[in-house]
């Protein structure tokens, strides 16, 4: 059985560990309407993308 020849230090495991660390998405806020989305994606909530519509969402009001 493989048994380590030093003990591992505190800095090289935190640093190995947070290689794993999980990060949120980055969103980007609309500057119209102020939704919040994923960026270079279309915005789910009004269907445009770069001040273009390009998907047709049906307002109801």
């Amino acid at each position: 059985m493989g048994v380590p020849k030093r003990k591992t230090s505190k800095a090289r495991l935190r640093s190995r560990k947070a290689a794993n660390r999980w990060t949120p998405p980055g969103l980007f806020k609309d500057p119209k309407t102020g939704n919040l989305h994923l960026p270079h994606c279309v915005d789910p909530a009004t269907g445009s993308y770069r001040e273009r519509q390009v998907l047709s969402k049906n307002v109801e009001e």
